[in-house]
């Protein structure tokens, strides 16, 4: 019979498919860390303070400060403060993610668990319909340690909490049941950066791998584009920067490239010079060592509320990125991220 130009269509993409589902089967066989290496928090629980840690986390509940708005609501009451979230998690998806920095995402992906709502109100955030409008459904967080559990079983290199910073109790307390079951993934704490340090120094010995946003580096710019009309955004992310490259200092990788430890900054470039991306540069270089990994990236796209605010409602130019990684090697840093690097060069070819 002859090959048809839609019947090859269809075998390809199905063999796409089964190359993509091959990828992601429970039923490969893992690609965990090497045998000698192991997660902080499996060093914290043999000493049995990972427990005491789930415990106090719990109680800031009670009174929330789990972030810089410090709310005070009782969440384990029923209240509910700025996130409009309860003491109970919600999930809205768990999957392996191809998507994200390279020495994360190896060859079977990071394990990502996305979280409803956020302590931030970005008016550009790609994901609001989670991040902002909560879809999503609540779980137990015996459930949310099976989330984590099956990453592992997928082969996932890590376990990449979404917008943790509202729900980090819960995280805490999963990451103890699951290390029980025999959970030994890295976790990679992917927060918008809006923290209190305090609550990072909880952290500490928990996370493996830091992956903070430096959204914006001046308060008001914050405070009409993130944060609702806080502008005190800069000055707690940067905080909290410090204190997680203080606990996990530069990333480390194993032999094959992928992450196990360390802090990987992400920075997205806006327009207008919004973010202020020259500032971010001349922070990073003066505060933290110029080999930190850093993400300067390229993907604004016009989504959500953007189309509102003239300054932001268009998407950048090849000159705005260029600019901005142009500054990056000026001030010395050494260790950007690969596909930053790669889209430099297409946006450059676009100017010749």
């Amino acid at each position: 019979m002859a090959l048809t130009r839609r019947t090859f269509l269809k075998q390809v993409a199905l063999a796409g498919s089964a190359a993509y589902l091959g990828a992601c089967s429970r039923t490969t066989t893992a690609e965990h860390p090497p045998g000698s290496w192991q997660p902080a928090y499996a060093g914290l629980h043999a000493e049995g303070r990972l427990a005491e840690r789930a415990e106090e986390a719990y109680r800031l509940f009670e009174r929330c400060e789990l972030c810089p708005r410090r709310c005070r609501v009782n969440r384990r009451a029923g209240q509910m403060g700025f996130c409009n979230a309860s003491d109970r998690v919600k999930v809205h998806s768990h999957q392996p993610h191809f998507g994200e920095e390279l020495p994360l995402v190896g060859r079977r992906g990071s394990g990502t668990i996305f979280f409803s709502n956020c302590n931030l109100r970005c008016v550009f955030c790609q994901n609001w319909p989670i991040a902002h409008s909560g879809l999503g459904r609540e779980v137990s967080d015996a459930a949310l340690a099976d989330m984590m559990l099956d990453l592992q079983e997928r082969g996932c290199h890590n376990i990449n909490v979404v917008t943790p910073t509202h729900v980090m109790p819960n995280i805490v307390n999963a990451v103890l049941i699951a290390v029980e079951k025999g959970l030994r993934l890295p976790i990679c704490y992917n927060t918008g950066g809006y923290e209190l340090v305090e609550n990072i120094r909880l952290l500490d010995g928990i996370v493996d791998i830091y992956l903070p946003d430096l959204k914006f580096m001046d308060g008001a710019e914050s405070a009409l584009y993130a944060t609702a009309g806080a502008r005190d955004y800069p000055e707690m992310a940067q905080q909290a920067i410090l204190e997680m490259h203080r606990q996990v200092g530069r990333v480390v990788t194993d032999d094959r490239g992928v992450a196990l430890r360390g802090l990987m900054v992400r920075h997205l470039v806006m327009p207008n010079r919004v973010a202020g991306s020259r500032e971010f540069i001349d922070w990073i270089a003066t505060n933290l060592p110029k080999d930190t990994y850093v993400n300067i990236m390229a993907q604004y796209r016009v989504e959500h509320r953007a189309f509102e605010y003239e300054p932001i409602a268009r998407a950048i130019t090849s000159q705005e990125f260029l600019e901005a990684m142009d500054w990056a090697r000026a001030a010395g840093l050494s260790n950007l991220d690969e596909r930053s690097l790669s889209q430099a060069e297409v946006h450059r070819r676009r100017l010749m």
